[in-house]
């Protein structure tokens, strides 16, 4: 009778362990990281010039991701990370978020760190939002995450923390007065790595770190700048720079991870949010074009995972994956399932083990806000298929030019038309396939009508003067929407 009890208690306790808020140690730590506008040309495993040694060792120790998709711009693709949804059928398809307008996730999508809590997660942010903040209920600490220390909007001074003369630096809701002066990716640093020290062992953590860097404004201390002294143009070596204090960033709380006793049960996914901005100096050779485009150099993202749970490693990926899919993905691997209905599927098997991409296609962008920027791009197998508005012409950067920034040829790339490419034959987009393939055009171009019949409308209203921080003390703030 008393081995029946127990045996019933110890099964009671497994399933009481499996509910929804309880402690489980067996669950991975998930440390999300996404870099700002880091470039394809911009990590030392694709350019040994580029001081990248923590990242270099963690994409070689881990699997290489070279077909990772995100979108062409800041907004839409944490859209994509933390609901799994494609941009277009969200309203954030047009540009991004901008401080002076009254812009949020609708609430019916569930973002990433609320199903992670249900999970038994503790879930923290620090860096950068970029989804909303007229009102609270858009903020980060309303949308999932236990804390929140960094930024709203999409770019500020790293040292002032200023934005269209508004301070923006929050620790949860209360706006930071205290840090003018000091780089913001040091203590951006520290708060993680506080976080990292005084988490409980029982509990898995959700750490989301959406670094500040390499976003412009261009501004680096001078010791990483000066690790580039032999690259002339002055832009392009403090973006280096910039890029290796990213790396340093990443190094401490690896770190201190280590020491906490948490690295080897974390999973570690790395992606940028876009390719490279040239005019910011950015690079994305041999790729063409860059953010704000649609070109692959503004699509195709760097990226990388690592852990001990990785069956697979120190090769290069080259499934199919895409920004909507790391929603589905994170949860499988913290022993949760997605909504169905979401765009994302979970790749938790290709980057565990290599297994084949559970997508064969997905879409670029659908944007039919204005008449001269309408657009709609898709990849479906190896073609890709862009017609409209294509982005800002920008070209491509040889690398013997990469300092200087110069395009590849005298002519811009033009920015509307349309365009079909084989990636797999030509990744560098430079042949043109729409007049000498007009049935696969049809095909493509009636795919493309198909995933337009679901677009929703752009959310982007015009300028609100509530929003001025004149208005709220100085800072931007929540409130007036």
């Amino acid at each position: 009778m008393l081995r029946v009890v127990l045996m019933l208690l110890t099964a009671a306790l497994a399933v009481a362990a499996k509910q929804p808020g309880s402690k489980d140690t067996t669950k991975p730590n998930i440390l999300f990281i996404v870099a700002d506008d880091l470039g394809w040309n911009d990590v030392g495993w694709h350019n040994p010039d580029v001081k990248t040694p923590v990242l270099d060792q963690l994409a070689n120790e881990g699997v290489i991701l070279n077909q990772s998709y995100v979108n062409y711009v800041c907004t839409p693709s944490r859209t994509a990370f933390m609901t799994g949804y494609f941009p277009y059928h969200v309203g954030t398809q047009h540009l991004v978020f901008f401080p002076f307008q009254a812009q949020g996730i609708p609430s019916n999508f569930s973002f990433l760190p609320e199903k992670l809590k249900d999970l038994g997660y503790a879930t923290h942010m620090v860096g950068k939002w970029h989804l909303g903040f007229c009102n609270w209920n858009y903020t980060p600490t309303y949308r999932g995450f236990d804390s929140f220390f960094g930024y709203y909007n999409g770019a500020e001074d790293y040292y002032t923390h200023v934005v269209a003369t508004g301070l923006d630096l929050r620790d949860d809701k209360e706006v930071v007065r205290t840090r003018n002066g000091q780089y913001s990716t040091y203590f951006f640093t520290d708060r993680a790595v506080d976080i990292v020290e005084k988490h409980p062992a029982d509990t898995p953590l959700f750490l989301y770190l959406p670094f500040q860097n390499v976003h412009q404004p261009l501004q680096v201390p001078k010791r990483f700048e000066d690790m580039y002294a032999s690259v002339e143009n002055e832009n392009r070596r403090i973006l280096l720079g910039m890029v290796s204090a990213l790396d340093e960033a990443v190094g401490n709380v690896t770190m201190a991870m280590k020491k906490a006793g948490l690295w080897d049960n974390t999973l570690v996914i790395f992606t940028t949010d876009n390719g490279g901005w040239i005019s910011a100096s950015g690079n994305n050779f041999p790729l063409r074009g860059g953010k704000t485009t649609l070109w692959e150099g503004g699509t195709r993202g760097v990226a990388f995972a690592h852990g001990k749970m990785l069956q697979k490693t120190g090769y290069t990926n080259n499934e199919m994956i895409h920004a909507v899919d790391w929603f589905p993905t994170i949860l499988e691997a913290a022993g949760g399932t997605a909504d169905g209905a979401i765009d994302g599927v979970s790749q938790l098997d290709t980057i565990l083990s290599g297994k084949p991409s559970p997508r064969t296609e997905f879409v670029y962008n659908i944007d039919d806000y204005s008449a001269s920027t309408k657009q709609g791009a898709i990849r479906v197998g190896d073609y890709k298929l862009i017609e409209g508005y294509a982005g800002t012409p920008d070209g491509w950067i040889r690398p013997d030019n990469m300092t200087a920034g110069k395009p590849d040829c005298a002519c811009a790339d033009p920015a509307t038309g349309t365009w079909l490419f084989n990636l797999k034959d030509d990744p560098t987009e430079h042949h043109n396939l729409a007049d000498s393939m007009p049935d696969k055009l049809k095909e493509m171009q009636a795919k493309l009508e198909e995933y337009r019949k679901t677009l929703v409308p752009a959310i982007f209203p015009p300028m609100d003067p509530k929003s001025f921080p004149a208005e709220w003390g100085g800072a931007w703030s929540p409130g007036w929407c």
